[in-house]
């Protein structure tokens, strides 16, 4: 008997060693590429840096373009994404809904450049007619939507089902219920796919090479070209002066600096909204 409790404990701290290797394979190239981006991009921070144009050597115009992306790409995406994972959570009993998962989980595995490719195709070439921050968020909003409805529908699911007979026999409407009562209670999940598509889409350089163009001064309208920080990491990247690619590093670090502020802001503000 007490040689089978330590064989058992053997295994047990075999598969905890194993785990725990895993745990430190995954993390040792994350952790070197953030060393190395941070080690080449520090270097390179200053306030003339993060203010100046793209002429005197700033990423101003990036940064700037950056936020508008995400902005307008969330005005599009988030709503959208959470009504179809709402509908398909809560109405997707029918063939429309299998049919629907389907494409969305397409979609997810989409090749950005093909996104691009048809965003410039429908909006730059067929209804805008030029580069702009529209064409960029319309070709960003088909990598975001699948996302945030795929985590909105699994974060839904987890809401457990006397929960919304409780509601129901208090008297509130089906979409009341969802409302008021689901989607609060799946709104960490909510939080966290929304999280999920913003960091995915910041970092996108196709669709916006296709779509935005890039352009060295500040915003200058929703129908001109504008600059982003992917696209200046990417061309700033190619260019054979050491000075510029130095510049790429920098952005580059800038641009992990503002996907981990969003997360941290957002993740913030929404326990204090939940725990009220």
């Amino acid at each position: 008997m007490l040689s089978s409790y330590r064989f058992r404990r053997f295994k047990d701290k075999i598969a905890y060693v194993l785990c725990l290797l895993c745990v430190i394979i995954a993390i040792i190239p994350l952790a070197s590429i953030i060393f190395e981006v941070i080690a080449r991009g520090a270097p390179q921070l200053s306030l003339h840096f993060l203010t100046a144009n793209g002429l005197e050597g700033g990423i101003g115009p990036a940064i700037q373009g950056t936020l508008i992306l995400i902005g307008l790409t969330s005005l599009i995406g988030v709503p959208i994404g959470i009504m179809s994972g709402v509908y398909l959570a809560e109405f997707g009993g029918n063939k429309y809904a299998s049919v629907m998962r389907t494409i969305n989980d397409i979609l997810t595995e989409f090749p950005s450049i093909v996104v691009g490719i048809t965003a410039f195709s429908i909006v730059v070439v067929g209804i805008t007619g030029s580069f702009s921050p529209l064409a960029g968020a319309a070709a960003l909003s088909f990598i975001m939507i699948p996302i945030v409805a795929r985590t909105t529908e699994e974060s839904l699911k987890l809401v457990p089902t006397s929960v919304r007979e409780a509601a129901l026999a208090l008297g509130l409407h089906h979409w009341k219920t969802i409302i008021r009562v689901v989607l609060p209670a799946a709104g960490q999940g909510l939080v966290t796919g929304t999280l999920l598509a913003i960091a995915r889409i910041a970092g996108e350089t196709a669709p916006i090479l296709l779509t935005i163009m890039g352009n060295t001064y500040f915003f200058q309208g929703f129908n001109q070209p504008m600059d982003a920080l992917p696209l200046r990491v990417f061309l700033n990247s190619r260019q054979p002066s050491v000075a510029v690619q130095a510049q790429a590093w920098g952005a580059a670090l800038v641009l992990i600096l503002i996907v981990l502020t969003l997360n941290v802001c957002v993740r913030i503000a929404s326990r204090r909204q939940f725990r009220k």
